[in-house]
């Protein structure tokens, strides 16, 4: 039985990628590329020969169970998206997935993805955090961001440049405009930027400057700090009568 590798590409730099990503991508039996024009530059750059074959969100439920019984049959697969790991914002989870069931082994190699780096560099709390990932564009929108209003964990998005500036318009009207968030564009390239500030001064800012790139945001979750409750001690004096 083979085994089914998620092999992390960078998403910024070529010089992220790791040794043995390199390694096990050229001794697989074949890859599965998101897009393979865009992973042929890549596979190209790193002088990676080796079969390629188109596995995306479109047509992933169709290829997965042909993918798997070639795993059956004893064969090597990656799996590789077009930047960063399979499986965050990417098409894998279906495979993986399919492969589990399946009793195939599944190695996921450490190595890029764009929230890490964003959310350590942010400045906000990384010990507790959750990934939210892109927001849906319109239907279930408003109620997934009034449902986070409770969240208390520094919490992470991805988004559009397009979309960023309503994006943070939305966080501020839910949320506050003082809540504190950091948008981090271009992770590992050559304009790699984090704009840091409350939702009202990184608003301004990318009103004046128009947002270029992949968007990862970072907000804060609701402050944890409360009021402790006012305890009043109430004294009763009890009168007893005796006959």
């Amino acid at each position: 039985m083979g085994i089914l590798y998620i092999v992390p590409t960078p998403v910024g730099n070529l010089e992220d990628m790791t040794l043995r990503a390199i390694r096990l991508l050229k001794e697989v039996d074949l890859i599965l590329a998101e897009d393979t024009r865009t992973s042929g530059i890549l596979l190209k750059h790193f002088d990676i020969r080796n079969s390629l074959m188109s596995h995306h969100k479109f047509n992933e439920h169709g290829t997965s169970a042909a993918v798997v019984n070639r795993l059956l049959a004893g064969e090597n697969v990656a799996l590789i998206s077009d930047a960063g790991t399979p499986g965050i914002s990417d098409p894998g989870f279906f495979l993986v997935r399919e492969a589990v069931k399946a009793g195939v082994e599944v190695q996921c190699l450490p190595g890029a993805t764009a929230f890490v780096p964003a959310l350590v560099s942010s400045g906000l709390p990384c010990d507790r955090f959750v990934f939210e990932g892109f927001l849906p564009q319109k239907k279930g929108r408003k109620t997934r961001l009034e449902e986070l209003a409770a969240e208390t964990r520094t919490m992470i998005f991805y988004e559009s440049p397009y979309r960023l500036v309503k994006t943070l318009q939305q966080f501020a009207e839910v949320y506050g405009e003082d809540r504190q968030v950091s948008v981090c564009r271009e992770i590992s390239k050559v304009h790699e930027e984090s704009v840091r500030g409350t939702l009202a001064e990184v608003i301004a800012h990318f009103n004046e400057t128009e947002p270029k790139g992949e968007i990862v945001i970072i907000l804060a979750g609701r402050s944890e700090k409360v009021k402790e409750p006012q305890i009043t001690q109430i004294h009763t004096d009890i009168e007893i009568h005796t006959e």
